[in-house]
């Protein structure tokens, strides 16, 4: 299933393997979070935020560069 997220007034597309309203929760709060306390390699990859990848309770951060590209645990 594919939603769509708007987070630093961009619309990102997320990619979910079910129907999860939680997860989706779950995700904003996290970037939210990791943006102002997360290390400097984690707040780059979501600057630059172009997809995420939900699976189970893992989200995959796609960004531009795919050397920036990093998964995190929702929970």
């Amino acid at each position: 299933m594919r939603t769509m997220l708007v987070f630093q007034n961009k619309t990102i597309p997320v990619y979910l393997t079910d129907t999860n309203k939680q997860a989706l929760d779950k995700l904003s709060a996290v970037l939210n979070r990791k943006l102002t306390t997360g290390k400097n390699a984690l707040k780059k990859c979501i600057t630059s935020l172009i997809s995420v990848e939900i699976v189970g309770s893992e989200a995959t951060l796609h960004s531009y560069y795919e050397r920036d590209t990093l998964t995190i645990s929702l929970y």
